[in-house]
């Protein structure tokens, strides 16, 4: 699974066992890029930045929220804004969600996975951790 297919995942909900050097490993396996993940699995995202983050990228986040109480989004190594865009989809659509650097969010998708809680992320990948 790379940032280049974006039409492959892994179904199913999985901690991330690692992540830095620009990529994520989880279910066993290693992906280089950028994550969506939604209750029906984990997606390549491709996107290197939140500046690149449009709101055609989170299409199946809207369509899955009736399954997610809250979205965690992790920005990269440094917090910074949401594309206004970004921010009006998810207002619309009424999805709560948090900001911060990615380290943060997939540490935080782990403990409220372990929960059995309703979360989706957002996760751009980081060169170094």
């Amino acid at each position: 699974m790379t940032a280049d297919e974006p039409d492959k995942f892994l179904p199913g909900r999985h901690l991330i066992e690692g992540f830095g050097d620009g990529g994520f490993r989880f279910g066993g396996m290693s992906h280089q890029g950028s994550l969506l993940i939604v209750p029906s699995g984990m997606r390549a995202l491709p996107v290197k930045d939140v500046g690149s983050l449009k709101p055609e990228h989170l299409s199946l986040l809207v369509a899955e929220k009736s399954e997610i109480d809250f979205v965690l989004i992790g920005v990269g190594g440094k917090i910074g804004p949401l594309p206004k865009a970004v921010r009006e989809l998810l207002s619309a659509a009424a999805i709560n969600y948090d900001v911060m650097d990615t380290r943060a969010a997939a540490r935080t998708y782990n403990v409220v996975l372990a929960e059995d809680r309703r979360v989706a992320a957002v996760l751009l990948a980081v060169e170094d951790v």
